[in-house]
């Protein structure tokens, strides 16, 4: 598989160079190697790929839905072709385990098969004889020009998020990846120009907080889907919704997981560790903290910190590898600094992850798993979003005072909890404020024909992505009230 080493803008059906003048360098951040320059735009360029989707809208429009999916089906059909090279794309620029990449896409191309069936999911409804004579009909109609602001952590599967369902409902698109994770979505992205999409349907731009603030503010954009950070979530919202926009924006998150004593200790030892170190716990549904309740505190923090220890650390290509690095240097610093940081605070360091010289790969942005004890409920390190390899333990007395911790949080994303007990499963599911819920699952990640959910700091907006939501995010209803007095046929 070839590496791209040119990172381009593709609007209006071809491949162009940025005007911007700077650049970002991409590395392989197993092996700190060279894989590109990646432009980080300007205003100018958002002006002409917003322009190019603007004028490409009305035909795409009236495009019956029928003739929309088709596209989405071969577009589904290359992505199968192209899997492999796809998801090792991905891990040659996140870092994160060739299975964990694969697994990604997975998901991805299953919000595609959802977006296939949008001559069902977007029909309206009507009903006769609201009044005597007089018929009412709601019907949904496409927004226009709709842009998605993604992250680096899933380079394929978060733009395809929005990507088919904005098509799918007769919008144009532009897309604007985490400038930290280009090539995936370049490749992607010539697998759709081998689609011959009507030129302006479907776009990729590529470039820094400069060019997401131009999107933002252009207006013809009608709509802005954003994951990332709270902090930047809630500046996308105020700008886009303060002009009338609609807007969705799935923010940060700390997700905890409550272990009782019933739970089986085993099993859940392992699904707790897959969601904790799994892409180095770089994906808004890590588990970040796990609160046990009672007499679950020995028997769950010895076995933890066991499973955690035999996690190979490594090149995410390489046979046998089960955990990859964090994408950069930056981030790399910034989970030890937390790490650091949590032990002034009490905690305990019982196993530390820092420093964890993988050998062959010195120049790797490296952190191996790390477990936290004692961790003070209400202390800095446990309201803190660490998006590293860290796990946080919590120890509490009864499922009442977990789910205390987990509401005293200001993060609302996702919640687990794992016991035999039906009861406890059902209080917990009933009062934890969180938008996603596991009962004896690690991560609780929506399949995509349902809401990727999230409450509290964790999401802005009303409709989430994925499934029926995100036909109700590109579609307006515009209801019809008609009536046809007899007296007017007459005359025909």
């Amino acid at each position: 598989m070839r590496e791209a080493t040119e990172v381009l803008n593709f609007f209006n059906g071809a491949w162009s160079p940025s005007a911007g003048e700077n650049t970002l360098q991409i590395v392989n951040p197993a092996t700190g190697e060279k894989l590109a320059d990646n432009p980080l735009g300007d205003a100018g360029d958002v002006s002409r790929v917003v322009d190019a989707a603007a004028r490409a809208f009305p035909d795409w429009r009236r495009t019956p839905p029928g003739e929309r999916v088709q596209y989405l089906f071969k577009f589904k059909q290359l992505l199968e072709e192209h899997f492999e090279e796809i998801a090792r794309l991905t891990t040659l620029e996140h870092g994160k385990t060739l299975a964990e990449s694969r697994g990604e896409l997975r998901r991805g191309i299953e919000n595609v098969e959802v977006a296939c069936g949008i001559p069902t999911l977007m029909q309206g409804y009507n009903l006769e004889d609201v009044a005597r004579g007089i018929d009412e009909t709601m019907i949904r109609q496409p927004l226009g020009v709709v842009a998605a602001v993604t992250p680096f952590n899933f380079p394929s599967m978060i733009p395809l998020w929005f990507l088919p369902y904005a098509l799918a409902c007769g919008n144009t698109f532009v897309l604007k990846p985490s400038e930290r994770v280009p090539l995936t979505m370049r490749r992607v992205f010539e697998l759709l120009e081998r689609l011959q999409f009507p030129p302006g349907v479907v776009n990729l731009l590529n470039g820094n907080r400069e060019v997401v603030d131009a999107l933002i503010d252009h207006p013809d954009v009608r709509a802005v889907s954003f994951v990332g950070s709270t902090a930047v979530a809630r500046h996308v919202y105020r700008s886009a919704a303060g002009q009338g926009k609609r807007v969705q924006c799935q923010g940060g998150a700390k997700n905890h997981v409550v272990i009782l004593p019933d739970a089986d200790m085993p099993t859940t030892t392992r699904i707790v560790s897959d969601s904790a170190f799994g892409c180095a716990g770089q994906r808004c549904l890590a588990v970040s903290a796990a609160v046990t309740v009672g007499e679950a505190r020995e028997p769950f923090t010895r076995s933890m910190a066991e499973m955690a220890r035999s996690i190979k650390v490594g090149y995410g290509l390489e046979e046998g590898v089960q955990m990859g690095p964090v994408v950069s240097r930056e981030s790399q610093r910034r989970i030890e600094g937390a790490i650091g940081r949590g032990a002034s605070e009490g905690a305990e360091v019982l196993l530390d992850g820092r420093n964890p010289g993988i050998p062959n790969y010195e120049r790797g942005f490296f952190v191996s798993p790390t477990i936290l004890d004692r961790v003070p409920p209400g202390s800095e390190t446990s309201r803190t979003e660490i998006f590293g390899p860290v796990l946080s333990l919590i120890h509490v007395d009864s499922v009442e005072e977990a789910i205390e911790v987990v509401a005293g949080n200001p993060y609302g994303n996702a919640a687990s909890i794992f016991t035999g007990s039906g009861a406890a499963a059902r209080k917990f599911r009933y009062e934890v404020p969180v938008g996603n819920v596991g009962i004896n699952i690690g991560v609780a990640a929506p399949m995509a024909y349902f809401p990727f959910s999230g409450w509290k700091d964790s999401f802005l907006g009303v409709l989430h992505g994925q499934g029926r939501d995100a036909v109700e995010f590109y579609t307006e209803k515009k209801v019809v009230i008609e009536r046809w007095p007899r007296e007017w046929s007459r005359k025909f």
